[in-house]
């Protein structure tokens, strides 16, 4: 239960707590309120904490939320499915890290920005679009994401960072759109079901180890000088 006195809570506050399951928030607190056992911001325009051991397999966001902060959703275990509602543009870092059992998630037109590690150790996503709003995707943003078969780049994607894509074992094929310049150290690493890729002459910046270890890669095709 947070008091009415409490006026900051940093991001992964409450990150590693397992046996979580409901937060509550004195009904004079001015900056922050808790709705059906979860922690927002006193607008509710933020969703700040979902307690990682809360009971239910499925959570729809409130239409109100425009951010997910950084860990909101950290080893929400239970989970299978998460709604995003349209008005959401930013996703935090590690967002949805070690969301063990989630399958299924369509990120809204509306996002902007998926921050560092946001899908890190989904190991039962499967697959998953990205808008067309976003420019980039970050730093480990789907390592280990080891069932994920498929990934849609828009060409509005502009860079793949660091360890994007490191670990995901089961993807197969990827293509990557025009409008990407850079491709980060280790992007692809581990990819080890990865049989063939397409790098388009757009392309001018690819990072050491970038496809190491995809030992079922045979063919890497340069569109490029």
């Amino acid at each position: 239960v947070i008091p009415d006195s409490v006026t900051s809570i940093e991001d992964y506050t409450f990150g590693g707590c397992t046996s979580l399951t409901t937060i509550e928030v004195g009904a004079k607190n001015l900056t922050y309120t808790g709705f059906n056992g979860v922690l927002f911001n006193k607008e509710k325009t933020t969703l700040c904490t979902y307690p990682a051991a809360k009971t239910g397999a499925n959570y729809v966001i409130p239409d109100s939320v425009t951010s997910i902060r950084a860990g909101a959703f950290g080893i929400c275990r239970s989970l299978t499915t998460i709604t995003i509602p349209d008005g959401v543009t930013s996703i935090g870092g590690g967002a949805f890290g070690f969301c063990t059992s989630l399958t299924s998630i369509t990120i809204p037109n509306s996002v902007t920005s998926i921050g560092t590690q946001a899908f890190y150790g989904c190991e039962s996503l499967t697959s998953i679009t990205i808008p067309d709003s976003v420019t980039s995707i970050g730093k480990g943003t789907f390592s280990l994401c080891t069932s994920l078969t498929g990934i849609t780049i828009p060409d509005s994607v502009t860079s793949i960072g660091d360890g994007a894509f490191t670990g995901c074992s089961n993807l197969t094929g990827i293509t990557i759109p025009d409008s990407v310049t850079s491709i980060g150290m280790g992007a692809f690493g581990g990819c080890s079901s990865l049989r063939s890729i397409t790098i388009p002459d757009s392309v001018t910046s690819i990072g050491d180890n970038a496809f190491i270890a995809c030992k079922s890669l045979t063919a890497v095709t340069f569109l490029g000088d």
